[in-house]
């Protein structure tokens, strides 16, 4: 299951998915971190299956997506490239943003 929730801007969406089973977690590796326990509200939208999810026709300003299920999701909706995919403790995340 994922998280999904869109932050609708006047500029356009801002997208945010993550792996249910990282909600409250910290992520760190070197100078890195991701904080989905203070900013759990931030990816706490709807929360449903990865084949659930179709993009809307909404602009997509940016994204953030964290978590094995959400990052799939997000490349086979087309919302992100393979070449925007990190790694933080073995686990993939991306953050694109879209002019």
């Amino acid at each position: 299951m994922i998280y999904v929730k869109e932050h609708v801007t006047e500029e356009g969406i801002i997208i945010a998915m993550c792996d249910e089973m990282l909600i409250g977690k910290v992520l760190e590796e070197g100078n890195v971190v991701i904080d989905l326990k203070t900013y759990a509200e931030f990816y706490k939208g709807a929360l449903m299956q990865p084949k659930e999810y179709m993009k809307g026709n909404g602009k997509i300003l940016s994204a953030n997506i964290i978590g094995d299920e959400a990052v799939a999701t997000a490349v086979d909706n087309m919302i992100i490239e393979n070449e925007n995919i990190k790694k933080i403790n073995g686990i993939p995340f991306a953050h694109a943003y879209h002019v």
